[in-house]
């Protein structure tokens, strides 16, 4: 066989996604037959190389499928998007039913402390496209702020603020959309559509301009919206979401196998 890259490898294997695996080898937190990479490329043999994630050793020859897989789950708070375990940490993909027979991946970043809306797919070509800023996938979330937001506050949030980045020593962050849901005195609640969501960007930017967030919620990601899945809920993706979250990635449904696809009715199958 011949080799292949490291981060391939291991999203179709559904560890992570390229972006995120990529990540983790400049990191040092991936050894191939023992060794340590901290560049790229990293070439391997799927089927007789020994790779390790933070120590845990990962088949990857084993757990590549063909057959795509779907899910939308109403992430929970203090649920972590990570599919290596650390210490007594709950993953999203613990919350699926013992004996799921899908490795499946969270698509983008929430933090433990947000909940909400988040797919999980084996789909690597799809998860490059919902989370990379070239494709310009929308993420909405619903914040709850404490105090009054004034509207020069929302028109500066709006036009992008900037923020501290140790990597690049800061960025403005793009154009934002708020609508105002809620405006008191105590706490205010707005929907923020945003394109580009870095680790805790959202609630970095309602503090830049003096608001802490109380509660931070993703309700919509491209075209799939949370609607009224509750909290831990998973269910698979229907037809019509699949085809309208393809379209708005420019990706072909038949190019991926999509087991949600099969039928033509909308699934309601909820796992708990």
């Amino acid at each position: 066989m011949p080799a292949e890259r490291l981060q391939k490898v291991l999203a179709a294997a559904g560890v992570a996604s390229r972006r995120h695996i990529e990540e983790m080898i400049l990191q040092g937190r991936i050894a191939v037959n023992g060794k340590i990479f901290t560049t790229l490329p990293v070439m391997i043999d799927p089927q007789h190389d020994r790779i390790t994630v933070d120590g845990e050793s990962i088949r990857v020859a084993n757990r590549i499928s063909t057959e795509r897989i779907y899910l939308l789950m109403n992430k929970p708070k203090g649920v972590y998007t990570t599919n290596v375990a650390q210490g007594e940490q709950t993953r999203a993909i613990d919350l699926l039913p013992p004996g799921f027979p899908f490795r499946v991946f969270p698509v983008g970043r929430l933090d433990s402390e947000s909940k909400g809306l988040l797919l999980l797919t084996n789909d690597g070509e799809l998860t490059n496209r919902l989370t990379h800023p070239r494709y310009g996938v929308a993420k909405t979330y619903r914040a709850v702020i404490d105090g009054l937001i004034k509207p020069e506050e929302v028109q500066q949030l709006e036009k992008g603020v900037w923020l501290a980045d140790p990597k690049r020593g800061g960025y403005k962050t793009g154009r934002s959309r708020i609508k105002i849901v809620k405006r008191g005195h105590q706490r205010s609640t707005l929907d923020i559509t945003v394109v580009e969501s870095k680790n805790s960007q959202v609630r970095r930017m309602f503090s830049r301009v003096g608001h802490k967030v109380r509660e931070l919620t993703r309700i919509k990601m491209g075209s799939l919206e949370l609607r009224d899945l509750a909290p831990g809920e998973i269910r698979e993706l229907t037809p019509r979401e699949l085809k309208a979250l393809f379209a708005s990635t420019k990706k072909t449904p038949g190019d991926s196998n999509p087991r949600a696809s099969r039928g033509g009715h909308d699934s309601d199958r909820i796992f708990k």
